[in-house]
């Protein structure tokens, strides 16, 4: 049998859709997750592979700190890019609370995390974490859109980095096979299914997206959050698209 991954794309606050998806497969997939060689993902989806790999009881935290951030965004008077409002402090404020003390070493070379080197505009796929301060620093590399996140790029290893999904928004992995999650409609394991469409993609930093209203919809809302009974409804979906595909391929509890 083929090693399996999981990957998490990009997707700014709709990575609550990831969170629901993650759910599903702590509570009905853990035959699957026990098979799970590696986990990947870029911007919000690393965090959400970050949290399944070293803390999936934590996963309701999530939930609560995402409705929460999220609320705060939609207060500011310019959202994130409100003058004085600090992004990247309020996200690792969340990194703080919910990632256990050993999270970097149950990632050791499990987690894969796309981030992007400022200077060469090149990918690379982050995985060995030397302590929690390292993987942490990762993670918000990921996380940082230039300008909506802030001016300041993150320093890493003597370099300056930012979001992963600029360049590789869906890491597959190279060995066996990568089930891929996206709360974007395309041609995934893990998606909603816009009903419909034509048949027509785009390639966004490696990820296949259908062209769809919904999914302009969704890019926005990526960015900027909608309310908390809307979120509620993508965490549903997550859930329910994981769900879907733990009984389509037989590994559903």
């Amino acid at each position: 049998m083929k090693p399996i991954n999981l990957s998490f794309s990009a997707c700014g606050f709709l990575g609550i859709y990831h969170l629901g998806a993650a759910s599903a497969l702590y509570r009905h997939g853990r035959k699957l997750l026990k098979e799970v060689k590696a986990f990947a993902g870029a911007s919000a989806g690393s965090l959400v592979a970050t949290v399944l790999l070293t803390a999936p009881e934590r996963l309701e935290e999530c939930n609560e700190f995402t409705y929460k951030f999220a609320e705060e965004i939609r207060r500011q008077y310019f959202g994130a890019v409100t003058p004085g409002y600090d992004f990247m402090a309020q996200l690792r404020s969340g990194m703080d609370l919910i990632l256990p003390p050993n999270a970097h070493e149950l990632a050791h070379n499990r987690l894969y995390v796309s981030i992007t080197n400022m200077k060469t505009r090149k990918n690379y796929l982050a995985s060995t974490f030397s302590s929690r301060e390292d993987l942490i620093k990762v993670l918000l590399a990921s996380s940082f859109v230039p300008l909506y996140a802030g001016l300041k790029p993150v320093d890493y290893k003597g370099q300056k980095w930012v979001d992963g999904g600029l360049t590789n928004s869906l890491p597959i992995l190279p060995v066996g096979r990568t089930v891929a999650i996206s709360p974007f409609s395309g041609r995934l394991d893990i998606s909603p299914q816009d009903k419909g469409q034509l048949d027509l993609y785009i390639n966004i930093a490696k990820q296949d997206i259908m062209l769809s209203m919904a999914n302009l919809m969704r890019l926005n809302q990526a960015l900027f959050p909608p309310g908390k009974r809307k979120l509620e409804s993508l965490y549903q979906h997550g859930f329910d698209d994981a769900i879907k595909f733990l009984h389509k391929e037989n590994w559903f509890e």
